[in-house]
């Protein structure tokens, strides 16, 4: 499942509770929806657009990284040529 599926069934699901109860006051369902929020903020939990975009960055380092190293072993061959 998704984090943005869960994130918003959680949510609906709050949202049932809270406005099907009459036990549940609105400052408590005010507070739910305040805990759970802080809750998702403390998992360090990224986006998929974050996710996409480091993957990205990554597959671009990783890109030059390799034609770095095809050029240093070029560079190599002519130095160990030219002895």
């Amino acid at each position: 499942m998704k984090f943005d599926e869960f994130y918003q069934q959680l949510t609906d699901q709050l949202n049932q509770v809270t406005t099907g109860s009459d036990g549940i006051g609105q400052e408590a369902a005010v507070y739910l929806r305040a805990a759970t929020s802080n809750l998702f903020k403390k998992l360090d939990i990224v986006s998929k657009e974050e996710f996409e975009a480091q993957k990205a960055v990554l597959a671009r380092s990783r890109e030059k990284i390799n034609h770095l190293e095809q050029k240093m072993e070029q560079l190599k061959q002519l130095l160990d040529s030219e002895k």
